[in-house]
């Protein structure tokens, strides 16, 4: 195969992986990865170093948005934003299957009175049981939470959070 083959192949695969890339769902495959069957553009059932290479040129045009070559940090927001509501989309959607009690689509107070959480969240913050939450209950409490929220923050798989 010829150097100009070889250039036109690797073109030809990175034009295919941005197309897939500007199509893709959140979801496909583990954790947005994508499928074997989309690495593997000549479908030969392996994947190649260049097919690997052609995806992650691919992902990184994707984000470019400006096409200098470059990730800035707006351009980082941008992917992360984007893929962030997607998951909060996802989420919102499980929610309301979940809760719908009158299948409508809608949440209605009543309805999000069913939520766990809310359910009982006084009580998990009224720790000495006198009906009441003092300052201290209250401040532990977010301090509990923050710290968890730190805690999923720093966790690359997003374990620990709960949807």
């Amino acid at each position: 195969m010829t150097n100009t083959t070889l250039i036109a192949a690797l073109v030809a695969i990175s034009a295919g992986l941005v197309a897939q890339a500007s199509q893709a769902k959140p979801g496909d495959g583990a954790r947005n990865m994508p499928t074997f069957e989309k690495l593997d553009i000549n479908g030969d059932g392996a994947l190649t170093q260049s097919e690997m290479s052609a995806h992650r040129a691919a992902r990184f045009a994707s984000m470019d948005s400006d096409g200098d070559g470059k990730l800035s940090a707006g351009e980082l927001a941008a992917h992360r934003t984007a893929h962030l509501q997607d998951k909060l989309a996802r989420r919102s959607a499980r929610m309301i299957k979940r809760l719908d009690t009158d299948g409508d689509g809608v949440l209605t107070v009543e309805e999000l009175a069913g939520l766990r959480k809310g359910r009982n969240m006084f009580e998990r913050v009224d720790a000495d049981g006198n009906g009441m939450i003092s300052a201290e209950e209250f401040e532990a409490t977010r301090t509990k939470i923050k710290s968890r929220m730190k805690r999923n923050d720093k966790r690359p798989d997003g374990a620990g959070e709960e949807g």
